[in-house]
C-alpha cells in the first residue's frame, strides 16, 4: 500500500486518532478518551458503562458484545489507555502527532504500548460483526486506566468488585511485547516484583577511627550478598540460549541513601533493590535466604517491602486450558511462528490471574524495534493491519471455545 492508501484507510484513521489524545503521566485526563470510546462503542452498536473503581479520574470504559451463550463464562478483551511520559526534544515526531512517513510508519507514543492492541480489538469486532458473526460466549472490551504507574485505580480494583464478578470471566486477552525478528511472543505468566529496602544500623563516630559493626560493614556485606546473586542469573543467561530475562530473576540496585557529613561515620544508611523473581524460584525460601545475609552481616538490619507483589500461578498452557488451545492452535493455522515466555515486566494481567482467571499477553508485532517507553515509538501501519487479521482469527476462535 501507499502513504495515501494507509492515510486513507478507515482503520488507521480510528488508530490515529486515538493516538492523538494525550492520555500521558503524570496527572493523566481521560476524558477525551473516555469520549472516543464511547464513540467506537456506538459504532459497533455495542452497550458501554463507565464505571470508577476508585475515582472518577480514573474511569474504566466496558463494551460488551453479547454472546449465543451468555450463561458461558466469558471473554474480555484488556487493553490500558494510559501512556508514559515523554521527552519531547528526543522526538524526531511530534509524540501525540501519530505522523505517518513514506515508509508507513506511524509515530507516536502508544503506537506500540499499546493503544495499538485497543483499536485492533474495536477493528476486529468490526469486521466480525460486519460479517454476521456472533460469539459463543460474550466478549467484554475493557479499556482501563493507570496501568503504567502500577494499576492501582484501575485493574487492581476493578478485579475486586462485584461488577467484575458478574462478567463471569473465563478468559483474558492482554497486551505482549514487540518482536524483532520474524516471531510472535505469547506470555503465560509474570515475575514477582518486590521493592526491597535495606535499612542498616550501625555503630556511628568519628570518620577517623575503625570503629567495629558500622552501617557502612552491613551494607557492603549485603550488597556484594546481591550481587554475586545477580551475577549467577547473568550466568545463567549467557550459558542457556534458550533462556530469556523473563526466565531469571533480576536484581538491581537503584537507590543509596544516608550519612549526615563527611567525617562520620553514620548510625543509619539505607539501600533499595528492584527485585523481578522468577516463577521457578521459590519466594519464601529465597527471602530466608536474603534474611540469612542479614543474620550473617551482623544483624541490626531491617527489611522494607516497598513493594511485595504475592506469586501468582502462571497460566496454564497445556490441553488443560481450552482457551490456550484454541489461541495456540489460531496463530498456528495463520503460520505465525511464536515464542512462549514469561513477561520481563509487570502488566494489569498479574491482577486477573491473581483472581484465578487465565490471561495471555499478545501483541501481534513483530520484525520491529522494541521502542515501547522510548523516545520515536512507531509501529507500521501494514504491521497494525495485519493485526487486526491476527484479532479477527484469534477473538472468533477463542469466544466460539
Amino acid at each position: 500500500m501507499s502513504k495515501a492508501e494507509w492515510e486513507n484507510n478507515e482503520e488507521i484513521k480510528i488508530f490515529r486518532e486515538y493516538l492523538r489524545i494525550p492520555t500521558v503521566h503524570p496527572n493523566v485526563d481521560y476524558t477525551a478518551c473516555t469520549e472516543f470510546l464511547k464513540r467506537q462503542a456506538a459504532s459497533l452498536d455495542l452497550p458501554v458503562e463507565i464505571l470508577y473503581p476508585v475515582n472518577e479520574a480514573n474511569p474504566v470504559v466496558v463494551m460488551k458484545w453479547l454472546g449465543k451463550q451468555p450463561e458461558l463464562p466469558s471473554i474480555i478483551l484488556n487493553s490500558h489507555t494510559d501512556v508514559v511520559p515523554v521527552f519531547e526534544d528526543k522526538w524526531t515526531h511530534g509524540p501525540f502527532s501519530a505522523d505517518l512517513d513514506d515508509e508507513g510508519r506511524i509515530f507516536a507514543r502508544g503506537s506500540q504500548d499499546m493503544k495499538c492492541v485497543g483499536t485492533q480489538y474495536l477493528a476486529a469486532v468490526r469486521a466480525l460483526k460486519a460479517s454476521g458473526f456472533q460469539p459463543k460466549r460474550t466478549v467484554y472490551l475493557t479499556f482501563v486506566p493507570d496501568e503504567e504507574v502500577g494499576g492501582f485505580l484501575g485493574m487492581r480494583e476493578l478485579v475486586k468488585g462485584e461488577y467484575f464478578k458478574k462478567l463471569n470471566v473465563g478468559f483474558s486477552f492482554d497486551e505482549g511485547i514487540s518482536s524483532e525478528d520474524e516471531t510472535y511472543a505469547l506470555y503465560y505468566a509474570e515475575r514477582t516484583l518486590w521493592h526491597l529496602k535495606f535499612q542498616f544500623s550501625g555503630t556511628a563516630g568519628h570518620g577517623s577511627l575503625l570503629l567495629p559493626n558500622t552501617a557502612g560493614q552491613k551494607l557492603n556485606y549485603i550488597v556484594h550478598k546481591m550481587m554475586e546473586f545477580r551475577d549467577s542469573q547473568v550466568k545463567r543467561l549467557e550459558e542457556d540460549p534458550n533462556l530469556e530475562i523473563g526466565d531469571v530473576t533480576t536484581v538491581n540496585l537503584t537507590r543509596l541513601g544516608g550519612g549526615v557529613q563527611n567525617n562520620v561515620v553514620p548510625p543509619l544508611l539505607e539501600v533499595t533493590f528492584d527485585i523481578r523473581v522468577a516463577v521457578t524460584l521459590d519466594l519464601v525460601a529465597f527471602e530466608q535466604q536474603i534474611r540469612d545475609w542479614c543474620k550473617e552481616a551482623g544483624g541490626g538490619i531491617e527489611l522494607v517491602f516497598e513493594m511485595k507483589n504475592p506469586f501468582v500461578e502462571p497460566t496454564k498452557i497445556d490441553d488443560t486450558n481450552p482457551f490456550w488451545v484454541a489461541f495456540k492452535q489460531s496463530l498456528d493455522e495463520l503460520g505465525l511462528k511464536t515464542r512462549v515466555r514469561v513477561f520481563p515486566g509487570a502488566t494489569d494481567s498479574r491482577y486477573v490471574r491473581y483472581a484465578g482467571i487465565p490471561a495471555l499477553g499478545f501483541s501481534p508485532i513483530n520484525n520491529t524495534p522494541l521502542l515501547l517507553h522510548d523516545h520515536d515509538e512507531f509501529l507500521r501501519a501494514s504491521t497494525y493491519l495485519h493485526g487486526i487479521e491476527v484479532y479477527k482469527k484469534l477473538i472468533s476462535n477463542v469466544a466460539n471455545v
